[in-house]
């Protein structure tokens, strides 16, 4: 199985370049599942269902969220009809929406994903190692699930790295959300779940984690309160993490992946190179002699 994992959308910027990288992103790798986490998808904070259902018909199979999941009213709302949307499952019993489901994948397969939140330096959410292990246990990976991938949306990359064992062998991927800032060890853990601490956002780097540099600049330098933040509006980088499954729903390989903007473009190359020795051999079919 292959999966992409999308990591947060920052404004307009970020949402230009899911519509317009992703239809084909997915076509070119043959992609099974797509996660994408857009909580900061409405103006940096939040996300609407118009934008939500956006992100879905670009290619999107889930769209996870964070701290910012209810920034904009209207989810509070919308969030109860849309299975597709997620917020963390440590959230106090009785928040609308759900933290955890169970999807399709293009090939057929059932993916279970799950959305949770960490505690360090952020809100006091219930304990999310307890979530998980609930969530895991309910839908254990080979058993009711064909692939579980979990979204740890995180201040700390201890919190995130801690997560990432406490589940290995348990989940395919473990990805971690939140700083904006796409980190450079993506690995397969020994008992065989992918891992990134952060997939890095999906905006416009040409600032400060996705927003405008003036406002950041001027409260770290003045240390007052001014305008609001808003998010910077040049060409985005898509970020995030490639993920190729085995049969058990461990992985096989991760590769880390940034398309267009201003980072060093990477891609999973295991994919890339699959594709184009199909297209050699192919090739020597078409050219060879008839017997």
């Amino acid at each position: 199985m292959r999966l992409l994992f999308i990591g947060d959308v920052v404004g307009r910027a970020g949402r230009k370049a899911i519509l317009e990288r992703l239809p084909e992103l997915r076509r070119r790798w043959a992609l099974d599942f797509v996660v994408v986490n857009g909580e900061n998808a409405a103006g940096g904070f939040g996300i609407t269902e118009a934008i939500c259902d956006e992100i879905l018909a670009a290619g999107a199979d889930c769209v996870t969220t964070g701290n910012h999941v209810f920034d904009q009213r209207e989810a509070l709302v919308f969030i109860e009809r849309q299975p597709r949307l997620l917020r963390p499952v440590n959230y106090p019993p009785g928040t609308p929406g759900r933290g955890a489901n169970l999807y399709s994948a293009e090939n057929g397969r059932q993916v279970l994903v799950v959305n949770v939140q960490g505690r360090v330096f952020m809100d006091a959410l219930d304990d999310p190692f307890a979530a998980i292990e609930r969530e895991v246990g309910a839908c254990p990976l080979g058993a009711a699930c064909d692939a579980l991938i979990v979204d740890i949306h995180a201040e700390t990359s201890s919190e995130k790295m801690a997560m990432g064992h406490f589940v290995d062998g348990r989940a395919s991927l473990v990805v971690g959300t939140h700083t904006h800032v796409p980190t450079a060890d993506g690995q397969i853990l020994p008992h065989g779940t992918a891992y990134m601490t952060d997939a890095g956002m999906t905006g416009d780097y040409d600032s400060v984690i996705g927003m405008e540099k003036e406002e950041p600049l001027r409260r770290f330098t003045r240390k007052t309160p001014g305008a609001r933040f808003e998010p910077a509006q040049g060409e985005a980088t898509l970020c995030g993490v490639a993920v190729e499954l085995g049969a058990d729903g461990l992985a096989r390989c991760i590769a880390p992946v940034r398309v267009g903007g201003r980072l060093e473009q990477a891609g999973p190359r295991f994919w890339e190179r699959e594709d184009e020795d199909r297209g050699q051999r192919l090739v020597e079919g078409i050219g060879a002699p008839r017997r």
